[in-house]
């Protein structure tokens, strides 16, 4: 497996401290949880999050909250405006001798996938735009998770949800793409089972002024039909087929893959550790739509690697 790291080279590097305390009201074995925690472990204390609706609300509830930093909530479609205002007060103070720089705060928005292609968008792309100064830091458990698992822009091809029992007809929205065509200071991909990656792309982050994405994959239990101790290899299994690919670009540029398996596992391997597809294995496998996704990932990594994409094993 090739992988592509600077500072977080060894398990030995991740920091000790937590600023993430367990025992939430969140679901257990949530993927997002445990990519939240290690996000904050790279920042450090000094962040205010800014959180849409969405599961990760039950994480601070009045007069309550695990984490050592500030959080603020809002609504759904809001939180990139919340985290303006919060960015533009903490410059005004810097700019005035009210605050000292050394106490200055990241400013992060923490958002579900529902709103982070939706409800949010709008509100997120003049963020971009303006060029704020900020961390987008988006969990995505391709559906809309806090009230059902119902189908968002970000539910995979032929999963099921709530509202798709036969499984989602259309594509999954590509918020990768979606962000880097802004040409933002930086987007990435990330995942709870890739914990060096993660961190690494969170320092090179750091380097950089402007709106910056990470897209963390989150397994969700009840939602996909996992148990929640497999939450982590769930999630492994989702880079290892290639499925989930784990990348970064600078200031809209050229994408970077930063793991790589030598040999993808097939797809198959992924889809059956999930409730949520099922139906293509029972009570009769469904052979053509199993090979389609499978397709769709192979032509996904023939177009970004070319003739060295890895091969099945």
């Amino acid at each position: 497996m090739s992988t592509r790291r600077e500072i977080f080279k060894s398990i030995k590097d991740v920091p000790q401290e937590e600023y993430l305390a367990g025992g939430t009201g969140l679901c257990g074995g949530c993927g997002g949880l445990l990519a939240l925690r290690l996000f904050h472990k790279a920042l450090g204390p000094r962040v205010v999050f800014v959180n849409a609706a969405g599961c990760l609300t039950l994480l601070a509830v009045f007069p309550f909250s695990p984490f050592r930093s500030s959080w603020l909530y809002t609504a759904m479609g809001s939180a990139p405006a919340g985290a303006q205002g919060i960015r533009d007060a903490l410059d005004v103070l810097i700019a005035k001798g009210k605050l000292a720089r050394s106490e200055d705060l990241q400013v992060v928005v923490v958002t579900g996938d529902g709103a982070a292609h939706g409800i949010g968008l709008q509100a997120t792309l003049a963020a971009i735009h303006r060029g704020l100064d900020f961390y987008y830091f988006c969990y995505d458990n391709e559906a809309f998770g806090n009230t059902g698992f119902q189908m968002s822009p970000a539910s995979p091809h032929l999963s099921r949800t709530t509202t798709t029992p036969r499984g989602v007809p259309g594509r999954k929205q590509d918020l990768f793409e979606l962000w880097r065509v802004q040409r933002p200071a930086y987007v990435a991909t990330v995942s709870p089972a890739y914990p060096l990656d993660l961190l690494d792309k969170v320092a090179r982050a750091q380097r950089l002024r402007g709106p910056k994405l990470f897209l963390a994959l989150s397994p969700c239990p009840p939602g996909w039909g996992t148990d929640a101790k497999d939450s982590v290899e769930v999630a492994k299994l989702a880079v290892d087929t290639g499925v989930w690919p784990l990348k970064e670009a600078i200031g809209g540029g050229a994408v970077t893959h930063t793991v790589v398996p030598h040999r993808f596992k097939p797809v198959e391997e992924y889809l059956r550790t999930q409730a949520r597809y099922r139906h293509l294995f029972e009570p009769t496998r469904q052979e053509e739509l199993i090979q389609r996704l499978q397709a769709d990932v192979d032509e996904y990594w023939n177009a970004a690697v070319g003739p060295n994409a890895p091969h099945r094993s």
